[in-house]
């Protein structure tokens, strides 16, 4: 004999399953729905199929062999290409670095920041010099570096240091990402520990090197949690296309599962995002920490360049590692 189940399981079970129809129908709507902006379309048209770049390079790596893991890339002055990166190597430490390259597709590490720094975001001062943020541990946690010029950058000396408080969580606040350097005043966004459980978005100011405020941004996570994402929102960077500022950023399907990392591409006015569908050549399905940057190409021709990581799990065969490519504008 089968016991009789209690009324109030069959109704948990209905309204679990009446909520699970209703996130299903909630990511078919917002699957078929019209692009969150012009300029979210346009970073789809544009990053979506790397078989069709005018440049790529998968399993990005310096000149010594070390992965250039979440590499963010900026273009200097004289066109020397800059990439940020960061490396897990034999002492059991992520170590963040700075390499040069002529043509992204080699790159020469030139300035490595020693144990316990990764996850690293660049940006131009607009006098000449360079503002570097990373997350450090130990107690995670974001620090920023300003350096008066490229070669300060490059042999890693910095005038000025801030390493800021964990106010949001007690666990962890990194991935930081530079939005923005307006004299004395550098904004951030990042994430944050939430509960010591699962990352959520932050953005965040630094004022004189002194002083730090830090808020959640809670329209960024609806966004992404909107297609289903129960894992951790993590890294994001902001590109700008057609004077439309877009947001690429990660989402987590499952918490632990790296196969079910997303990109998606947000726009801040609406605060809607959409899925971005990479296609490469091989066929993987997981991408992680996403940037993209406007630069001139080794061809000397305005492009955007994008820069994924592809976690082993849902990888294709020679495609895991950090992925660069570029499309033409």
């Amino acid at each position: 004999m089968t016991a009789r189940q209690p009324r109030t399981a069959l109704f948990t079970v209905a309204a679990v399953l009446a909520l699970a129809a209703a996130l299903l129908l909630a990511q078919l709507a917002r699957a078929d729905a019209a692009p969150a902006s012009a300029g979210t379309a346009r970073l789809a048209a544009l990053a979506e199929d790397v078989t069709a770049a005018d440049g790529h390079r998968y399993d990005a790596r310096d000149h010594t062999g070390r992965t250039m893991d979440a590499a963010q890339i900026e273009q200097a002055q004289d066109g020397t290409y800059l990439a940020v990166y960061h490396t897990l190597l034999a002492d059991g430490r992520f170590h963040a670095a700075v390499a040069t390259s002529t043509d992204l597709r080699h790159w020469q590490r030139r300035h490595d920041f020693g144990p316990g720094t990764h996850q690293a975001s660049l940006a131009h001062d607009g006098r000449g010099g360079y503002v570097l943020a990373y997350e450090k541990d130990p107690r995670n946690h974001i620090a920023v570096r300003a350096y008066a010029g490229l070669a300060a950058l490059l042999d890693g000396r910095a005038d000025r240091a801030f390493d800021a408080p964990l106010t949001l969580s007690r666990c962890a606040e990194g991935t930081p990402s530079i939005t923005a350097v307006r004299g004395a005043t550098i904004r951030l966004t990042g994430h944050y520990r939430a509960g010591c459980d699962t990352d959520r978005q932050l953005r965040a100011t630094l004022t004189g090197f002194r002083h730090w405020h830090a808020e959640p941004d809670r329209r960024l996570d609806r966004a992404v949690r909107t297609w289903g994402n129960g894992g951790n929102i993590g890294d994001r960077a902001p590109v700008e296309l057609g004077g439309q500022r877009v947001v690429l950023v990660e989402g987590q399907g499952r918490r632990g599962d790296f196969g079910s990392w997303g990109t998606y591409a947000y726009d801040p006015t609406s605060g809607r995002a959409d899925r971005l569908h990479i296609r490469t050549h091989g066929g993987s399905r997981a991408f992680a920490n996403p940037s993209a940057t406007l630069l001139t190409d080794p061809r000397g021709r305005p492009a955007l360049l994008v820069s994924l990581f592809v976690p082993s799990e849902g990888s294709a065969p020679g495609e895991a590692g950090q992925l660069l490519y570029w499309h033409r504008l």
